[in-house]
């Protein structure tokens, strides 16, 4: 894969289907490569592989819970970071309260985007982070 086209895929981990495709197609819709997992251990073997084929990640949106004992993002950050310390990681929450939303970078994440969002502040976050 060409470094330009690295450059333009986003991984969205979310528990939700629902949320999975709305992000999918509204990150396709922005001209991005998307791919998209149910939880912070799908999403690591993925990161992985993309990065050992020298084609990581522009950037990862994660859900910071994961129903069902999933990997959240909070901790699925950390990993992350320990395979990629360049890793970019934005957290995605209903939850505004949290630590983790109040200050996302304490904890590693690049950006936040608090639940629901739209497409001008999905955009917003992308080109904030990739700038």
């Amino acid at each position: 894969m060409e470094e330009a086209e690295c450059c333009k895929r986003i991984l969205v981990m979310d528990d939700e289907e629902v949320i999975r495709a709305v992000c999918v197609d509204l990150l396709s819709s922005l001209g991005y490569q998307v791919d998209s997992v149910v939880d912070g251990r799908e999403m690591l073997s993925r990161y992985q592989t993309a990065l050992e084929q020298g084609c990581p990640y522009a950037l990862v949106f994660m859900d910071l819970t994961i129903q069902g004992g999933g990997l959240g993002g909070r901790e699925a950050m950390v990993e992350l970071l320990k395979l990629d310390p360049q890793a970019k990681g934005i957290v995605c929450s209903g939850y505004t309260h949290d630590p983790v939303m109040l200050d996302c970078r304490a904890y590693g994440f690049y950006g936040k985007c608090a639940k629901p969002f739209n497409f001008k502040v999905l955009n917003q976050v992308i080109c904030e982070a990739l700038s």
